[in-house]
């Protein structure tokens, strides 16, 4: 059994201004002093030397907070572009509100948040479907090459939701919505016998002696 403990990175500005960021990777899109302070949260409650490695996205915001969890702990770091944030094509770096009053009918109207459906308009966009086929391969290949390990993701919201997505196969993908900065996920996948468990989502540092 292969056990994942999946983060999503620090807020970053723009998290703070409500803009789509996508696979942008502009200073815009950096941890701000906000983020970098959650993610030193984490590092103080949520020892990860106990793990084998730590596998982050390419992007900044992730490789900044993974930085600061792995201080002192000096875990081997490897990249998957498999944990980049979903693509919302022409809508990466827009304005949410703006986007959601312009297209309502593309937005769940209580997670204020973009439905499958939007890359109807976002003809660019990456489709959810995407997302949770290529985590779902990050996940089996993974647990193939480290069967046993302990790993520490570090990645995005959108991209944490699609593990979440992938396991649990709910009818309605809106029905889960994305974790919160620097919360931790957990996943225990069996690749002999091709098993997938969501153990917990979404949790925050304060409450991490409940996680382990």
């Amino acid at each position: 059994m292969t056990t994942f403990y999946v983060v999503r990175h620090g807020q970053t500005a723009a998290n703070a201004q409500n803009l789509k960021q996508g696979t942008i990777n502009t200073a815009v899109t950096h941890l701000n002093s906000v983020g970098k302070q959650q993610a030193q949260t984490l590092h103080d409650t949520f020892d990860i030397s106990f793990a084998d490695r730590l596998i982050c996205s390419p992007l900044d915001r992730t490789q900044a907070t993974a930085a600061i969890l792995n201080q002192g702990r000096q875990l081997p770091v490897s990249q998957d572009e498999r944990l980049l944030e979903i693509s919302y094509g022409q809508w990466d770096g827009q304005d949410n509100d703006q986007l959601l009053a312009a297209y309502p009918q593309y937005f769940d109207p209580l997670l204020q948040d973009v439905l499958p459906s939007y890359v109807e308009v976002a003809t660019d966009g990456e489709t959810f479907e995407h997302v949770q086929q290529r985590v779902a391969a990050f996940l089996k290949t993974t647990a193939q090459a480290h069967p046993d390990e302990q790993i520490i993701v570090v990645t995005h919201g959108f991209t944490v939701k699609a593990m979440a997505l992938a396991i649990l196969k709910p009818t309605d993908p809106m029905s889960l919505p994305e974790p919160a900065n620097t919360s931790v996920t957990k996943v225990m996948v069996d690749a002999v016998h091709g098993l997938q468990y969501l153990a917990y989502y979404n949790r925050l540092p304060q409450f991490w002696r409940a996680m382990t």
